[in-house]
Formats: C-alpha cells, structure tokens, sequence
C-alpha cells in the first residue's frame, strides 16, 4: 500500500509567536493539522472514511533559521464510517491541498483567537505590542492574507519506504555531523541546501554564537512529544482498530489497484485551483483547433 506524506507549514510571520510560545503553539499546530485531516478525510465529497495517521514535529530551515512545520505520513485510503469496507482515495494525492490548506489556516488562526482570548499566550519583549486586542486581530487579519501552505510530497511507494523516512527524519536534530565542514577562528562552516536557487548546495558560515543560537531555537520544551498518532492510529485505538485495517485490505482482492509511486517520482506541475487534485496534460491544441471545439461545443457548427 502506498503512503501520503504531506507537510503543514505556518507563515514566517508568526514564527517569533510561535517561539515564545513554544508549548502552546507547536500543540496548536499538531491539534489544526490533524483536525484538518480527518475532517476533510471523513466528508464524503473527498473520501468519506477514518484514516489513520503519524505527525512528527520539525522547527528548522536548511539555514537552522526557524521554520515549524508538520510531516504527516498517512496510508493512501481509511476505514468507512461504519468500519465495514477499506475505501481508496479518488485522488492521486489523497485529499486536494487547496482545502487542505484553507481548513488548515481557518483552524490555526481560530486556535490563536481562542488562546489570546483565555490570556494564555507570552506577549512580551518584541511581542509586547500585540498585547492589546485591536493590535492582535490586526495582526492576525495580515496573518489569514498570507499563504498557507500544505505541501504534497511523492507519496511513499510502500512500507519499506515509510521505514527508511522514520529512520532519517524522526530523531533528527537541526543539523547532522555529516553537515559540519570546519569550526575555525570562531565561525562554523556548514552545508546547506538552498531551496529559493534551486535547490543548490552552499556553504555558509557563522560565528560561533550565532550557530549556537540557532542551534538552540529548536530546543523543546521539557517532555514534548514531537511524534503523534491520529484518527486509527491514535494509542487508545489502534489495537481495536488496525486489525479491521489489516484484515479489510486483505480481503478485498476486488479494490481497486493503486499505482506504485516511488520516492524518484516527480510531483505534478499543475494543480486544480478548485478541488486542488492534480493536472496531467491529456491533449495539446493549437489555437485554431481550441476556435473550432469551442464552436462545436457551442452547437454553432453542424458537425454531421
């Protein structure tokens, strides 16, 4: 069976939020995330079942600058409502990313309301004049403008490439020794990949704090669980639930057959700006030929 894997990401701009609200908000995001998930998973008009999934946590950018976002990891179909047949999901990528997204801003920012509101959230130092209500809807209103973003990776071909995904990613912290070039007259070399020029591989150097800073941005709060579990795959239900998983998909030789989609597979180039599935090239027109369909499909040209 293959695997989705889609990345939630939140705005720059909240990023100095988030990081004095460490806690609160990387829970927030875990919460908007998996509730976006499930809810658009379970409306018919999508794919109308319970799906089961796996969230892990990462707070850094190639440049250790920080950047919080969620890996989500979820197997390319779910449970029907009634836990009586496996269902397959109608699009290649799962669930359209266009809804994805606006469900996941509405949620997030619905969240940061309800936490200003109960007096929860740290305004202090740079944050300070966001402490009056006025200011901190105003400042959420250029929030909810900005684009959200939920990426949709090749999806996973099979279990064996889920495993070698939890092997690299789930225990990471910011930078791998691997990484690291030179430590010399105070400054730290290290390599990076720069995703805003094509994804080339740079050097960059800092000095010694600064690399220490970042480094340290990414530290959790005491007894965070950076890996959580959803839908029927949460810890109270996946001992009742995964079995149905198992036996469903095994008795049903008649589903129908998902195309194997390994991690070398490039990602489509366009999207739906409806339903945000994606778009494949079924047919190339000049433009006299466009003219001519255009009149046939309008009935204005006797076609017989």
């Amino acid at each position: 069976m293959p695997y989705v894997h889609l990345v939630f990401t939140i705005p720059h701009t909240l990023a100095p939020l988030v990081l004095h609200n460490k806690k609160l908000l990387y829970d927030l995001l875990f919460r908007a995330s998996a509730e976006t998930l499930l809810e658009i998973a379970a409306d018919p008009k999508h794919l109308g079942a319970e799906i089961g999934f796996l969230s892990v946590l990462h707070t850094w950018g190639q440049n250790l600058m920080h950047h919080p976002h969620i890996h989500c990891v979820i197997p390319a179909g779910g449970l029907s409502m009634s836990h009586k047949s496996w269902i397959n999901p109608r699009y290649r990528f799962f669930l359209p990313r266009g809804v994805l997204a606006d469900v996941f801003r509405g949620k997030y920012v619905d969240g940061l309301k309800r936490v200003f509101r109960q007096g929860e959230l740290s305004l202090t130092g740079e944050l300070q004049s966001l402490a009056e209500e006025k200011a901190f809807h105003a400042f959420l209103r250029t929030v909810h403008r900005h684009r959200w973003v939920v990426d949709v990776k090749p999806p996973f071909g099979g279990p064996e490439y889920v495993l070698k995904y939890l092997a690299h990613y789930t225990h990471r912290v910011a930078i791998s020794n691997q990484r690291l070039v030179s430590l010399s007259e105070g400054k730290v070399t290290f390599r990076w990949k720069d995703y805003r020029d094509g994804s080339k591989h740079k050097l960059m150097t800092l000095t010694v704090d600064e690399f220490l800073r970042r480094f340290l941005l990414h530290t959790l709060p005491r007894g965070f669980v950076r890996i959580r579990f959803f839908g029927f795959m949460a810890n109270r239900r996946r001992a009742g639930l995964l079995p149905i998983c198992k036996n469903l998909l095994a008795a049903d030789s008649q589903q129908r057959p998902i195309p194997e989609i390994t991690q070398t597979d490039k990602p489509p180039t366009w999207f739906c700006p409806l339903c945000g599935g994606p778009m494949v090239v079924i047919q190339r027109l000049t433009p006299e030929q466009i003219f001519w369909e255009a009149l046939k499909q309008s009935n204005h040209v006797d076609t017989s």
